[in-house]
C-alpha cells in the first residue's frame, strides 16, 4: 500500500474518532475517569430553606453522611462539609459509619 493511501486511511480513523467523541455520550467520551467540579447536587438541596449559617446534612451518592455548614456561593446555599477530604468533595462519614 502507498504512503498517499496510508495517509488517508489514518486521516479517516482520525476524523472518525473526533466524530464519536463529539457527539458521544460522557460515559464514551472519557468523563467517567474525570472527577466533577464543584459541589455536588445535595449539597444545594440541603441547604434549601435554611440560611447562612445554619448546619445541615444529605447521603452522598456513596453512602456517606456528609455534615457541614451552608454558605452563600454565587447567590445560592450550598453545604460546605465540615472536613472535606483532600482533594476536595464529600465531607466527613457519620460515626456510625467509620
Amino acid at each position: 500500500m502507498g504512503a498517499t493511501k496510508k495517509t488517508i486511511i489514518m486521516l479517516m480513523l482520525a476524523g472518525m474518532l473526533l466524530t464519536a467523541n463529539a457527539f458521544g455520550d460522557e460515559s464514551s467520551s472519557g468523563e467517567q475517569g474525570r472527577r466533577r467540579q464543584g459541589p455536588p447536587p445535595e449539597a444545594f438541596t440541603a441547604c434549601e430553606g435554611k440560611s447562612a449559617g445554619d448546619t445541615a446534612e444529605f447521603v452522598s451518592p456513596h453512602g456517606d453522611t456528609v455534615t457541614g455548614t451552608c454558605e452563600e456561593r454565587n447567590g445560592r446555599l450550598v453545604l460546605h462539609p465540615d472536613n472535606p477530604p483532600e482533594g476536595g468533595g464529600g465531607g466527613r462519614r457519620s460515626q456510625s459509619e467509620n
